[in-house]
């Protein structure tokens, strides 16, 4: 069986293939958020490839920041969900690859439209609330892009999980201090963020080595220990955008533009072919 590693490489030579052939699409926080992706679908969560909607005993994953759908479909993919050779139609005509997802095209492991911003906090919360009332010990995670959080309705949703006590939710803002206008402290600082979600009543981590993915592995292991104990529960992971690629690397310039041809391959040239190209 593939290493979490091999399984991460593999994810990004696919985000670079798909963003290239489409000429269009998120590379840099979709490469950034490579190893969380990893560490979920393949070791932390509790999930089921022969997809249902509902859910039920099974661990949700809610992707807010929608965008960076490349690494969310060829996780899917390399998970099992569907054949890895419809990565090739990634936002083609008629693709159910879309640029941001949406359920409308039935693509299996896709519960919510996401991409606009701000939203996927208030969802994971409702579902998790749903697993409660189901009385389904299973968990909720989400990922939130830290620009994201110019957004209000997170902060409303943060109010609410803690007066609520969700606390069978586990959400990480990918805190890679890029959005697409800059850095996040030059469009919107968001300040220290730690001290903030605890005001509102969370508990909160600090994942340093977000592009490690043992070690997100080893803290959303911890996180899911802090579960049932009244708080909902926040990772603030920091990454480096377009990690992984060196010309990619912590730029926010290549939030939302695809490679040309050379720069494709000097992209694969550092990224070992580990699980097979689609």
């Amino acid at each position: 069986m593939a290493s979490l590693q091999e399984i991460a490489s593999q994810i990004r030579r696919d985000i670079v293939r798909m963003v290239h052939g489409a000429s269009s699409g998120h590379p840099g926080g979709s490469l950034g958020c490579t190893d969380y992706f990893t560490a979920l679908y393949f070791k932390v969560m509790k999930h089921h490839p022969e997809f249902s909607m509902d859910g039920h005993k099974e661990d949700l994953f809610f992707l807010s920041n929608g965008h960076i759908s490349p690494v969310y479909y060829s996780t899917l993919a390399r998970a099992g969900y569907f054949d890895i050779k419809e990565l090739s139609t990634f936002r083609k005509l008629n693709s159910r690859l879309q640029g941001h997802p949406a359920t409308h095209e039935h693509l299996p492991g896709i519960r919510i439209a996401s991409g606009s911003l701000g939203q996927g906090m208030s969802v994971a919360i409702g579902a998790a609330l749903a697993k409660k009332l189901n009385k389904d010990p299973h968990l909720v995670f989400s990922l939130h892009g830290d620009g994201e959080l110019d957004e209000g309705q997170n902060w409303e949703a943060a109010m609410f999980a803690a007066h609520h006590k969700v606390d069978n939710l586990i959400s990480t803002i990918d805190w890679n201090g890029q959005q697409i206008d800059g850095s996040t402290k030059k469009v919107m600082d968001l300040g220290e963020l730690d001290k903030k979600f605890e005001a509102f009543g969370w508990e909160v981590l600090i994942l340093e080595k977000g592009n490690d993915v043992d070690a997100v592995v080893a803290m959303l292991e911890k996180a899911k220990t802090l579960t049932g104990k009244g708080k909902p529960i926040v990772i603030l992971m920091k990454t480096g955008m377009g990690a992984g690629v060196d010309f990619m690397e912590g730029s926010h310039e290549w939030h939302g533009i695809a490679p040309n041809d050379e720069q494709l391959a000097k992209a694969l040239a550092q990224l070992p072919e580990t699980l097979g190209d689609y």
